[in-house]
């Protein structure tokens, strides 16, 4: 299961990925503006310094509806950077563009899946990833973690070769549920992946450990 940190945080990047377990990075216009950045050529630069620091993937989302501003978009994005990802919405004009960019050899992400239909679509298309988001399903009262079985039984199915990265995720047991069902990739906060490191046991033995090496001293 590969990690992806949901971010345009740079520190948090930066901590992330001196952990040596990260595999790639998420970003989208609300996490840029989050972080102060705006504009074009602000953006631009920003995933440019994204990608300075991860080794891999790093999904940079168009912001045009229409097929045309899309491929437009998106090529000046994969132009940027070898690791750049570009990120389209399950849109009409956007399965359109999945489809344009899997041609070009141009790598996507299909973003604001929330159904087994569009993930479809998306895999039909020829996306490189496929977004559903199952914390913003978690907070309508759907179980955003059965969609990912679905999709996962549907793309095993029939051999698609898109890979399922789990968006949306909101703690440490949304991992641990999206491993246990085969989920390709998963993209949350640094909170959820260092949540990952914390067991009270752990602190338990360690504190005695470090007690009992101290009495024979």
């Amino acid at each position: 299961m590969k990690f992806f940190i949901d971010t345009a945080n740079l520190d948090q990047i930066r901590e992330a990925q001196s952990l040596g377990v990260l595999d790639g990075v998420t970003t989208n216009p609300s996490l840029m503006a989050k972080e102060g950045i705006t504009g074009e050529k602000n953006i631009i630069q920003h995933y440019f310094d994204i990608c300075e620091i991860v080794d891999g993937d790093v999904s940079a989302e168009v912001i045009s509806l229409d097929f045309n501003g899309m491929v437009k978009e998106g090529k000046i994005l994969a132009a940027l950077h070898p690791q750049i990802v570009v990120k389209i919405p399950m849109i009409e004009d956007g399965v359109k563009a999945l489809k344009y960019f899997y041609d070009e050899g141009i790598k996507t992400n299909c973003t604001l899946i929330f159904s087994a239909g569009q993930a479809l679509l998306a895999a039909k298309a020829g996306a490189t990833y496929m977004s559903p988001f199952i914390g913003r399903l978690d907070d309508i009262s759907t179980d955003g973690l059965s969609l990912i079985q679905e999709i996962r039984d549907i793309y095993d199915n029939y051999g698609f070769e898109t890979q399922i990265l789990a968006a949306s995720v909101r703690h440490t047991m949304h991992i641990i549920e999206c491993a246990k069902i085969g989920a390709d990739v998963m993209t949350g906060p640094l909170s959820s992946i260092k949540g990952l490191l914390k067991h009270p046991l752990t602190d338990i033995g360690l504190a005695k450990f470090l007690e009992d090496y101290k009495k024979g001293n």
